[in-house]
């Protein structure tokens, strides 16, 4: 597999280089540092890694990581070790009011996918199978992953960052899957959800899709054509233009247990107190697919009750989700 490309390879670099420092009791020096972190061990030479290494501590030092430089033993002829102490990188205990607990919530719902966990999960078992000691306080609320809530996010942006063609079947708000052959321009986050940018080959035009909507695996087509993305292109203003035309709200019914779904409650047209454990709430929404992905992330504490287009999404994303589990077990 080749290496990710650019500022991706960066991030992984110095993400894969902060957990190595913040792992160990003791300060390691840079020859065992090259051997941990994945991309430091592919350098072309010594040379190239004494400059990548020198880089990425001057870099991490500008971002305010507390990289700390010690004296190793006698053993390492007086080569310098390095480390991050834990006191000196974590936060101060925050708080926050319950509004900008929710922003944060929502904010974490748009990573999840491991995009870097692999090289990261690299990083770390080397750390073990070296006894490397660990400092067991140090990675706490540190997790190599990156995750996003639709599981076409890692293909389409593999397929954005190597500009190659892909076929997906696409589910339209009507319900309707459509088959689709797209060249990827571009990726942007809106509202809370991810969508494509590119080039309809069977349109012949540019369309914005979004990725909950995909169906199925997103395939990558390595004998297409290349192509190049139009000049300034901004999948940001792209996506804002396409989502102005948006429908009319449609009613949906929820039954909601007591203490739960504040968010659809907050914005409920109505709320009917149905008995001591659930509510009836009464919300609008513009899109089936957003709607189902929102009830089902409230888990048992929310049932879609009306209308039936709701409810089918509802129980095809959990019938998917059983699926999953049972091929997990």
């Amino acid at each position: 597999m080749s290496a990710a490309p650019g500022p991706t390879a960066k991030t992984e670099r110095l993400l894969n280089l902060v957990l190595c420092l913040l792992y160990t009791r003791r300060p390691l020096p840079k020859s065992r540092l090259r051997e941990m972190v994945p991309q430091y061990a592919s350098a072309a030479s010594d040379e190239a890694f004494d400059r990548m290494f020198e880089r990425d501590k001057d870099e991490l030092r500008e971002l305010g990581i507390p990289l700390r430089t010690e004296e190793l033993s006698d053993l390492w002829d007086d080569e310098p070790g390095y480390r991050i102490h834990e006191r000196d990188y974590a936060l101060p205990d925050l708080t926050f009011e319950p509004d900008e607990l929710a922003v944060l919530g929502l904010a974490a719902r748009a990573w999840a996918q491991a995009s870097l966990a692999g090289p990261a999960a690299e990083a770390i078992r080397k750390l073990k199978a070296a006894g490397i000691e660990r400092d067991e306080d140090s990675l706490v609320g540190i997790e190599p992953r990156l995750r996003t809530t639709e599981p076409a996010f890692d293909p389409v942006r593999r397929a954005v960052i190597a500009g190659q063609t892909v076929t997906f079947d696409y589910r339209r708000p009507d319900g309707e899957v459509a088959h689709r052959r797209v060249q990827p321009w571009g990726m942007a986050s809106w509202h809370g959800r991810w969508y494509l940018t590119g080039h309809d080959e069977a349109r012949g035009a540019e369309r914005v899709f979004r990725l909950s909507r995909i169906v199925g695996a997103v395939v990558p087509d390595p004998r297409a054509a290349p192509y190049a993305v139009p000049p300034g292109h901004d999948a940001t203003v792209s996506v804002r233009r396409s989502t102005n035309g948006l429908p009319q709200p449609e009613p949906a019914v929820l039954r909601v247990r007591a203490g739960q779904g504040h968010t659809l409650r907050r914005r409920a047209v109505s709320v009917e107190q149905v008995d001591e454990y659930w509510s009836r709430v009464r919300v609008e929404y513009g899109d089936v697919e957003s709607l189902a992905d929102e009830v089902v992330g409230h888990g048992a504490d929310v049932v879609a009750e009306h209308p039936g287009p709701v409810i089918e999404a509802v129980v095809r994303r959990l019938q998917g989700a059983l699926r999953a589990h049972e091929v997990s077990t």
